[in-house]
């Protein structure tokens, strides 16, 4: 079976409460249920795990084909516009990788159009709200053809 992991970055956690005008109502565990329940539909396991760790999400993404995932849908938070880390993580795992966004970046802050992270990854995909999600988990699957 297909396995995608699935990382939320910084301040995902408080999905729900934190500014919903921007970034929705649902909480990180409404989000995880829609990505879950859209996976299934396709076949493919996922695991969704969050972090407000630069650390633990480098540590993720390099453990992610050891640990059996084909690909990672990943949404950066704020570590976006930052982390060279997180970017060069991305770029020596050899699996792909999509980043999403909740709201679209590219209409907000000018801080925030710039991503150092998409450059390594297959692609971008952002302000769809949860839907960036399930479409990035439909663009990992399509890139090899999984899950259909």
């Amino acid at each position: 079976m297909t396995a995608v992991l699935v990382l939320h970055g910084p301040n995902l956690n408080l999905l729900g409460q934190r500014e919903p005008e921007v970034y929705g109502r649902l909480t990180l565990e409404e989000v995880n249920a829609a990505i879950a329940k859209h996976a299934a539909t396709r076949g493919v396991r996922v695991e969704c795990r969050q972090s407000n760790h630069e650390g633990e999400l480098i540590e993720a993404l390099q453990q992610a084909r050891a640990r059996g995932f084909e690909a990672v849908v990943f949404n950066p938070g704020a570590y976006t516009h930052t982390s060279y880390a997180l970017r060069d993580a991305v770029a020596a795992i050899g699996i792909p990788v999509v980043e999403v966004h909740l709201s679209n970046v590219h209409g907000r802050e000018p801080f925030r159009r710039r991503s150092v992270i998409a450059p390594a990854c297959r692609g971008q995909i952002s302000g769809f709200g949860v839907g960036s999600y399930l479409l990035g988990l439909d663009a990992v699957l399509g890139l090899a053809g999984w899950g259909r």
